[in-house]
């Protein structure tokens, strides 16, 4: 018997170490975008910068903290590689893609799992379709072995402008760094640029430009693989916003919203956010981009809230405002239905060929004729909507790998697969009063599509949606 439950014993902690030495093995690679969109966006890239030209991308560094690692979003875009300093290289005399990853580390593998590295050649250009696969160290010898001994040589493009990493967007890293720059404490360069400084002194002789706006206008158009991500960002974004709704009570706390929509976040598959969230209740909202969420809300007041997750290397830009109290007055009501209308008039305008100055300005005749037909009984508010009319920025920013995406949706003729938001608002100064409404529009081959349509926008609907068992008080906070 005794020898039974050892073998048995014996058995079980074999079973154990075959499941973990497995676990470590197993490698971690995106499931979302196939090798051959992959291969065909790096392809994009060789026929714009030609035939004598190179194009070098930084992945991102290590975290240096406990924080999950996270790709820049470029270096992602063309590969689908989520390992730290990683770079890559494409050649345009050759059309061939080269791929430089750290060495394995078996110490941090015993920790962490699995990391694709430069030992693992086969699979990596198996995974991504790319030509090779060598050793960061191996970069510098296939830089200066570019055709330098025999010139001209060619010339080489990298990325300028700050990557984007998880939870930022290329203006506000551009805010940063113009910030840390006027600090004579700090003053510290970029990433971008401390890695344009090397280049330019271990091979001066390459002429460098810039690939950011290559890449921007390439990530401007989404492929259906990306629409289908953002849609289901946009998804997971709504059910948060809508689990809020239904939280919402005078005394709640803004960071339990914020709570309440993480869970749904999490319980979706997200990684988290896209962005610090937005829920302000009262004048909190008048600010635009209050995050602080550190106040109560209070009985008469609506709450505003922006918010996103950070899918899969895709988000979502989604704004919807509410009674605090669940039933609206007959002011903010007159409000709530002027933005909405003003949305659909936005919708309705959009179309492939068009512009947003022409979204816009079409938009404004129609809401002259709404106004003139439901003017508001409160002065101070009927001059807000007339301030409105004249207003461009309901046409907002692209959105995709970062919430303020790259690439140019205005001033351009609009084409299928562009994703940008429709924001609607209006300010009443006098009162420190902001109304507005957020949704995600793609561009179709025959006009638009609202992917937050779904998210609760009638005052009647949030009204509803309201009435229902919210998770805060499902499990309130204790002392």
């Amino acid at each position: 018997m005794a020898s039974r439950v050892i073998v048995a014993a014996l058995g079980l902690l074999l079973a154990s170490s075959a499941i973990r030495a497995a676990a470590q093995e197993r490698h971690y690679f995106q499931q979302d975008v196939p090798r051959a969109e992959f291969v065909d966006r790096r392809a994009a890239v060789f026929d714009r910068i030609g035939s004598n030209a190179l194009a070098v991308v930084q992945g991102a560094g290590e975290t240096g903290d406990f924080n999950v690692f996270r790709q820049s979003n470029e270096f992602y875009y063309l590969s689908g590689i989520e390992t730290s300093q990683a770079y890559l290289l494409l050649d345009g005399r050759t059309r061939k893609t080269t791929l430089y990853l750290p060495h394995r580390d078996p110490d941090r593998e015993r920790n962490e799992g699995k990391r694709l590295s430069a030992e693992d050649e086969a699979m990596v250009r198996e995974l991504t379709g790319v030509n090779a696969v060598r050793g960061v160290e191996a970069l510098a010898l296939d830089l200066t072995g570019a055709g330098l001994v025999r010139p001209p040589g060619p010339v080489l493009y990298t990325p300028l402008s700050p990557s984007e990493t998880g939870t930022d967007s290329r203006d506000e890293r551009l805010s940063a760094q113009a910030r840390r720059a006027s600090d004579p404490w700090d003053g510290q360069s970029s990433r971008e640029s401390r890695f344009r400084s090397l280049i330019a002194a271990r091979v001066p002789q390459l002429e460098v430009h810039d690939l950011s706006p290559i890449l921007d206008a390439l990530r401007t158009i989404k492929s259906p693989r990306e629409i289908a991500l953002i849609r289901r960002a946009t998804r997971i974004a709504g059910l948060a916003i809508i689990e809020a709704m239904r939280s919402t009570r005078p005394g709640v706390a803004e960071y339990q919203l914020d709570a309440a929509a993480k869970y749904v976040f999490y319980v979706q598959g997200a990684r988290g956010d896209a962005y610090a969230s937005i829920i302000g209740g009262g004048r909190n909202a008048y600010l635009g981009h209050y995050f602080r969420k550190a106040d109560l809300l209070r009985d008469g007041d609506m709450v505003l809230m922006d918010y996103a997750p950070d899918y899969r290397y895709y988000t979502s830009d989604v704004t919807r405002m509410w009674p605090v109290n669940g039933r609206y007055t007959d002011e903010q009501r007159q409000l709530s239905d002027f933005i909405l209308a003003y949305r659909d008039a936005l919708f309705r305008q959009i179309r492939p060929g068009t512009t947003s100055d022409a979204v816009v300005d079409g938009a404004a005749r129609e809401m002259r004729r709404y106004l003139d037909k439901t003017p508001f009984r409160n002065p101070a508010h009927q001059k807000a909507a007339e301030d409105s009319l004249l207003f461009r920025g309901h046409f907002q920013h692209p959105v995709g790998m970062a919430v303020h995406d790259v690439g140019k949706v205005r001033g351009v003729a609009l084409q299928p697969g562009m994703v940008f938001t429709i924001d609607p608002m209006l300010w009443v100064h006098e009162e420190q009063r902001y109304v507005r409404m957020e949704d995600v529009v793609v561009v179709t081959t025959d006009g638009a599509e609202n992917l937050s349509a779904f998210v609760p926008a009638t005052t009647a609907e949030i009204e509803r949606t309201m009435r229902e068992p919210g998770l805060v008080q499902l499990r309130p906070a204790t002392p």
